[in-house]
């Protein structure tokens, strides 16, 4: 159990997609004890500004989870999009920022489907961004 405050950010270009990832992470949140809260972003290269603002800004956060969907389509913009994503979170992520990547890069509505929903990676996200955060308080010396 924890009193951690996570900022769960959602892309939300593939809505159907989005949305039980968004469930998953906030179930897997409130079982752990972390209090949470939602912003939802156009797509997945607006997830890491809207991180980077909650941090700028001093919203109080410990953690973030990051939830979107990219599927390839006909031109390059998909590989934009995936690099950049992820190099953003990245980024954040060696700046200290905690960070659990639950952007899929799919090839297909089916693939996503498979990870959003069968195989809970929203969930995977949350999980991800809570045990950085245990191991960030690990090293501060701070009880679980």
């Amino acid at each position: 159990m924890s009193d951690w405050r996570i900022l769960i950010v959602a892309g939300t270009f593939y809505r159907d997609i989005a949305d039980p990832m968004i469930k998953d992470a906030q179930a897997a949140l409130e079982a752990a004890g972390a209090s949470h809260e939602l912003a939802e972003v156009p797509g997945a290269l607006e997830i890491p500004g809207a991180i980077t603002q909650a941090e700028l800004t001093d919203a109080g956060f410990d953690g973030y989870v990051a939830l979107g969907c990219v599927i390839r389509g006909e031109t390059t913009h998909y590989d934009y999009v995936c690099g950049e994503s992820a190099r953003g979170l990245m980024d954040l992520s060696l700046e200290g920022v905690p960070v659990g990547n639950g952007v899929l890069t799919v090839e297909n509505r089916d693939q996503a489907h498979a990870r959003a929903v069968d195989k809970k990676k929203g969930r995977d996200a949350a999980e991800a961004c809570l045990s950085i955060l245990a191991l960030r308080d690990r090293f501060l010396g701070e009880p679980a």
